[in-house]
């Protein structure tokens, strides 16, 4: 079955990301854009705590579901830390050209 795996990140951490998801196989791609996460939380700055805001990155990934615990087993390793992470099952994917 497939599913959408989204992956919200710190800015600093992109590139990395970038590269992690480009080397895995059965990625065939990707979206990214930029993302603000709003709520309480103890690890804002204070600059995020004034504006009630922290600029994040997500990325969007359609996978099989079988391939998601392997994408995540690796990512503190390969990627960093404080990636949050949740995932959709897909009932239709396809492309219209």
């Amino acid at each position: 079955m497939m599913t959408l795996l989204v992956l919200n990140i710190r800015p600093e951490l992109e590139e990395e990301m970038v590269d992690y998801l480009l080397g895995r196989e059965g990625v065939g791609g990707f979206t990214s854009y930029h993302v603000r996460g709003h709520g309480v939380h103890d690890n804002l700055s204070l600059a995020e705590q004034v504006s009630g805001q922290r600029k994040r990155l997500q990325f969007e990934l359609v996978i099989e579901e079988e391939q998601v615990a392997g994408i995540l087993g690796n990512l503190e390793a390969s990627v960093g830390r404080d990636i949050i992470y949740w995932q959709h099952s897909i009932g239709n994917v396809g492309r219209i050209e």
